[in-house]
Formats: C-alpha cells, structure tokens, sequence
C-alpha cells in the first residue's frame, strides 16, 4: 500500500519486483476487498492557480443531512462533502473558476432548504498533498 501512496502510477512490473507477487492480481485482489475503490488525477499547480479553492463550514437543521447531501451533489462546483463532529454538520470542498463563480456557489449553498448557516475559507496555498 505504501508503494502505492508514494506513485499511484507505478509501473506493475517494478511493484512486481518490488514485492516479489504478481502485482496485477494483488492490485485486483485489492480492489476486489474495497481497500483500493479507485485511482486519482492530480492537476498540475498552474491548472490549480486558475482555480479557487474553499472550505464551506455547513450548520444544518435537524434531520436535513440526506436532502442537503443530495442537493449538495447536483452542483459542479462541489468536490467533497465531509460529515464531521463539533460546531458544524458538514464541510464541503468547493472549487469554482473565479472568486464570482464561488460566491455564487457559496450563496447557492447557504440558501439550500435545511441549511441554517455557512462559514468560509479560501485555501491559499498547498504544502503538502499525498
């Protein structure tokens, strides 16, 4: 697994070497058992400058989660929906194409039947990504 997080993309013949296994049928094996569900795109950071990213802190009214998860998921702009504990129900990961385009989503957010308040924040930069 740890090979796996270092190069998503490794070649299967040097994981092969690597773990002395036939790497294709552990990677099936694993995808079989629900260990891997899927392999991911990372964007190059000049594709990632042009976009505006946001964590929106969702408070919601009672018994609202599966309406407003629903609705959450019917907008483009919507990466990741988080079920969190403490102060707020939700995060949700937005990233939009302009600083306009996000204050759109946020409005768009905050006034989804359900949603009683939002708190945002812009991601500046990013130190770290595995």
């Amino acid at each position: 697994m740890n090979l796996l997080r270092e190069n998503a993309r490794m070649p299967v013949a040097f994981l092969a070497r690597r773990l002395g296994i036939t790497a294709q049928s552990r990677l099936e094996k694993l995808e079989r058992q629900g260990i891997i569900e899927g392999y991911s795109l990372r964007l190059t950071p000049s594709y990632s400058e042009n976009q505006v990213q946001a964590h929106l802190l969702v408070t919601l009214g009672p018994k609202y989660t599966a309406s407003v998860q629903s609705l959450l998921r019917r907008i483009p702009e919507v990466r990741t929906i988080y079920s969190v504990s403490g102060n707020f129900d939700m995060i949700v990961m937005v990233e939009a194409c302009s600083i306009k385009r996000l204050d759109a989503v946020i409005d768009e957010v905050g006034a989804l039947d359900g949603v009683e308040r939002t708190l945002s924040s812009l991601f500046l930069s990013t130190r770290l990504n595995r």
